[in-house]
């Protein structure tokens, strides 16, 4: 049987984590970067902990306006502090719940420029070394990141996206197009049974490339996600395929 992880970012205003949590196997927390406060952080470690999912900090640029998805101009330096800052704030409000940090997945437009920048992919390394060596950083394949992270000796998983279209040196489709994004649930499905089960991901040009993946992303603030969720975790489970 083959196992794959379902995660899905929380905590950023949506609302629906009570609904979600009992859904996906790991979560990624906004952590004051682009949402969330120590409230909101709270409550959705207090229901990880209910379902027994991982916790993971899901740190962004500092831009609540643009909602992390635009890239902010800073000193790799001042990078480093707000990266850091969102992650032990996290860190800080599982400990008090008794309960430990698993992971760390960027946000956004950091997660996208941390795929192709030797710089911010480095601060982003640096910082979770510095907070946790023995944090897990959930990365694209392939990607900067990815080969920065393992040089250094730190834990991956590799994550694909399932609502999400890719370019054919698999970077995500930008959400500027109007492709981007992939509502229909089969669809959904067959993308990410593609990518679990046969190593390979359809690009926007209908180029199949390959790819591996620990982790699926579906985006708690998508069009229908409950509906998303209940219908690929039945259709995995009819495959096969454990979510763990």
């Amino acid at each position: 049987m083959n196992v794959i992880d379902i995660n899905c970012d929380l905590g950023e205003g949506v609302g629906n984590e009570a609904v979600v949590m009992p859904l996906i196997s790991s979560c990624n927390i906004a952590c004051g970067g682009h949402a969330g406060d120590f409230d909101t952080m709270r409550s959705v470690v207090e229901l990880a902990g209910v379902y027994g999912v991982r916790i993971g900090a899901h740190p962004s640029f500092p831009d609540v306006k643009n909602f992390g998805r635009v890239v902010v101009n800073m000193s790799s330096s001042d990078l480093y502090e707000s990266i850091k800052f969102q992650i032990e704030s996290l860190k800080s409000v599982a400990e008090a719940q008794q309960l430990k940090m698993h992971h760390v997945k960027p946000h956004g437009a950091l997660y996208n420029l941390a795929s192709v920048n030797v710089e911010v992919a480095a601060t982003v390394v640096d910082v979770v070394k510095s907070v946790d060596p023995q944090l897990i950083l959930y990365v694209p394949f392939g990607s900067v990141i990815s080969k920065i992270a393992m040089k250094q000796g730190l834990k991956i998983m590799y994550e694909a996206f399932a609502d999400r279209n890719y370019n054919a040196d698999l970077t995500l489709v930008s959400r500027r197009e109007s492709d981007a994004l992939i509502y229909d649930k089969e669809a959904i499905f067959k993308h990410v049974f593609n990518m679990i089960y046969y190593g390979n991901v359809t690009t926007k040009n209908g180029v199949e490339v390959a790819l591996r993946v620990d982790t699926i992303c579906v985006h708690g603030d998508s069009e229908n996600v409950i509906e998303n969720l209940l219908y690929v975790r039945r259709k995995l489970d009819e495959n096969n395929i454990n979510i763990s």
